[in-house]
């Protein structure tokens, strides 16, 4: 590289600053010598796209999340910027919130929470019990490993099949041509994919239908992932035993939500990582890529336009 300097925008934070100068970098405002990016703020794709579109310099950004969704007409609008997302830096936290969701569905918290009397015994256990992940990255592979002592006998649904799982004897990986499939045979489902076109609402009324009545939703990817009016309508058909959710559409969720009055629906607040998590591991994602970038090495996430995550 010609230069160490790399520009933290839109908001700089003590953590990051740290981490890109403990790797290196030299923190400097957005400029003409500037040709690395380190954007912190989720909720500005715009401004993102007038950042990079004002500085043609540019070479790198680093996003702050896994999800890389909302700057999907970004990433695309300028091939000539390596984009990486921080996947696989939130793995732990998700996964270990995704495991949790799973146990208190099967166990009949979200009723028992609500209860005022005694009410009849009742528990679905994750041992050696049929689950399947949609989605294959990060969240699903740390979830695989979680669920090995448990015999969980997981199939982990996926759009490339060319980098299937290690170490868990317990996991097989399936394309989304067998979705319909593996469903059916499912115990609990944990949707953990990324929001792209295909995957928009890719959980809507004909889908609960190819799931088992007694089967457990959960979702930690991205609200839009599930067609919500068509899950309220599904629960209280009981055409599905119970979901839980760390995500909505919108976020917050209002109060006068149907989602809400759902008895059999368990709805967290967006904590499977919370902001104190994510400062702490996105910091470890800058040493790593910072570190990458000024040695010439391959950077860790990089973001496929084609694929959209």
């Amino acid at each position: 590289m010609a230069n160490n300097y790399v520009a933290l925008e839109p908001r700089q934070f003590e953590a990051y600053s740290q981490a890109i100068e403990s790797a290196g970098g030299e923190i400097r405002a957005l400029s003409g010598d500037v040709s690395a990016l380190v954007w912190t703020d989720y909720a500005a794709p715009a401004a993102l796209a007038q950042a990079v579109k004002e500085n043609p310099q540019l070479r790198w950004v680093q996003l702050p999340f896994a999800g890389v969704d909302a700057f999907s007409s970004t990433i695309s609008a300028f091939p000539d910027v390596v984009f990486t997302s921080a996947k696989r830096s939130y793995s732990e936290p998700v996964a270990e919130h995704a495991m949790m969701l799973c146990m208190a569905l099967g166990r009949k918290i979200p009723e028992r929470v609500r209860a005022t009397s005694w009410g009849k015994k009742y528990a679905d256990s994750l041992f050696d019990e049929n689950l399947v992940i949609v989605g294959g990255g990060g969240i699903a592979q740390q979830l695989v490993d979680l669920l090995a002592p448990m015999r969980t006998k997981v199939t982990v649904v996926r759009k490339r099949l060319e980098a299937p799982f290690e170490n868990s004897r317990y996991s097989k990986v399936v394309g989304f041509d067998q979705l319909d499939q593996v469903l059916a045979e499912a115990k609990f489902v944990v949707l953990a994919c990324a929001l792209t076109q295909e995957t928009r609402f890719l959980f809507d009324a004909a889908r609960f239908a190819k799931m088992r009545s007694d089967a457990y939703l959960v979702n930690v990817a991205r609200g839009e992932v599930v067609n919500q009016e068509d899950l309220v309508a599904a629960l209280n058909a009981g055409e599905l035993a119970g979901c839980a959710t760390d995500v909505t559409y919108p976020e917050p969720l209002p109060e006068d939500h149907p989602m809400w009055r759902t008895e059999n629906l368990l709805i967290t607040p967006h904590t499977a990582d919370t902001m104190t998590i994510v400062t702490r591991l996105f910091a470890q994602r800058l040493v790593e890529n910072v570190s990458a970038w000024l040695a010439g090495r391959d950077l860790v996430g990089v973001v496929d336009p084609e694929l959209g995550y």
